[in-house]
């Protein structure tokens, strides 16, 4: 720390934009230089940001703007992070898309109903799933790289997407994609704005991929499997149960009866258990095209659940700083209690209570986001309660 200025020259500096109430001295174990508590003397607190920052740069120091639980505010001055690696080529990511898309084909080819020789016939008829593939990968894709695009619009250090190819165990063929971002954002709106990109550039692909594939769709009984297999219902969302309905007039799956209640409390258990099953009804025949809608519409719901990293977890940073923390018990104990109606849910439950914690925290958490971007919040929580699949799958047979 003896190499950075005297602390009455960084005084100097952060009382140009910063009223100082009272200050303390940092090192090495503490990671920061000083410590300064008060309040802001700028009213634009992004400009006072870029002048603090800009001032300390010579020094190789960087500010970090930061509000205390008793409404005071903070500026820490910190020793600049060590330089980001360069990204890796982009051969990586190419070798990961090229794999993904064929592991997404393998998914999207139709099953024959024989189990002899069964993932033999699915590997040698690859070349028909190339419909699921275009679609779910053009959602997947404008999903990435509206976080991408943004990123880059704000010189933020963020690699290419890494897809992830799951052949054989998703039903979809992949795990999606992450984009790595190697440096802190500057502040909450920038955020917020990378946070936001990805599910609302997935779902502008994903709607129209929805209602085209519905149109090549067609509504038919629900028969029971034959032996040694299985027959797999993809869930409800709101979005997805009103697709349906301008599509075919009707909800979708229609039961034989209502088992001797009305057809709102049959539809409230149903959307909210996936019970009774519905065999013996109708329901869409669903093409490979709409499946690849339906699946972008559960992404945009799994990426927009509230903690950490997620795309929802930067909404609710972005809205509520450090008080966006208090909500991981609750969306943790909501999880665990949706696991008893797909147990699918434990599983992302047990991945987000061990990665779920840490929040991307911007340099300038002071900066508020304005009334535009609430306005958009607004309509990325609406998306996430319109996609939300409370049974994501229900599995008919042995």
């Amino acid at each position: 720390m003896d190499t950075y200025p005297e602390t009455e020259v960084l005084t100097a500096l952060v009382s140009r934009v910063f009223r100082i109430e009272s200050w303390t001295l940092g090192d090495t174990q503490k990671k920061f230089i000083v410590r300064y508590t008060g309040r802001l003397s700028m009213e634009d607190s992004i400009s006072a940001y870029d002048h603090l920052a800009g001032a300390l740069k010579p020094y190789h120091i960087t500010p970090f703007f930061r509000e205390t639980g008793d409404g005071e505010q903070e500026v820490i001055l910190t020793p600049n992070a060590p330089e980001a690696k360069p990204n890796p080529r982009i051969r990586i990511n190419l070798i990961l898309l090229v794999l993904t898309i064929l592991s997404v084909m393998l998914a999207g080819v139709p099953p024959e109903q024989s189990p002899d020789g069964y993932w033999w016939s699915q590997l040698s008829r690859i070349l028909e799933g190339w419909p699921f593939a275009v679609s779910l990968m053009s959602i997947l894709l404008a999903h990435e790289f509206g976080h991408y695009l943004v990123s880059r619009y704000y010189d933020n250090n963020a690699t290419l997407p890494f897809f992830i190819p799951l052949p054989f165990i998703s039903p979809f063929g992949t795990m999606g994609a992450v984009i790595h971002m190697k440096e802190r954002l500057k502040n909450r709106r920038v955020l917020f704005d990378i946070g936001a990109a990805g599910p609302l550039a997935g779902m502008i692909v994903a709607i129209p991929i929805l209602f085209y594939g519905l149109s090549l769709s067609k509504v038919g009984p629900i028969e029971t499997p034959m032996p040694g297999f299985t027959i797999m219902l993809e869930g409800n969302s709101l979005f997805y149960l009103f697709a349906k309905y301008l599509t075919f007039g009707k909800l979708l799956p229609q039961p034989m009866e209502y088992g001797g209640i009305s057809p709102l409390l049959y539809w409230v258990k149903y959307f909210f258990t996936g019970l009774p099953l519905p065999i013996g009804g109708v329901d869409v025949q669903i093409h490979s095209v709409a499946f690849a809608g339906w699946a972008g519409l559960l992404v945009t719901a799994l990426n927009l659940i509230p903690v950490g990293t997620l795309d929802g977890g930067h909404v609710v940073y972005a809205l509520f700083g450090e008080k966006a923390r208090k909500a991981f018990p609750f969306i943790m104990a909501a999880l665990v209690a949706l696991g008893f109606l797909f147990t699918g849910w434990w599983l992302w439950a047990g991945l987000l209570y061990f990665f779920g914690r840490v929040h991307a925290e911007p340099h300038d958490q002071i900066t508020r986001l304005d009334p535009a971007r609430k306005l958009v919040a607004v309509v990325v929580v609406i998306i996430f309660i319109l996609t939300f699949t409370p049974v994501p799958l229900i599995i008919i047979g042995a």
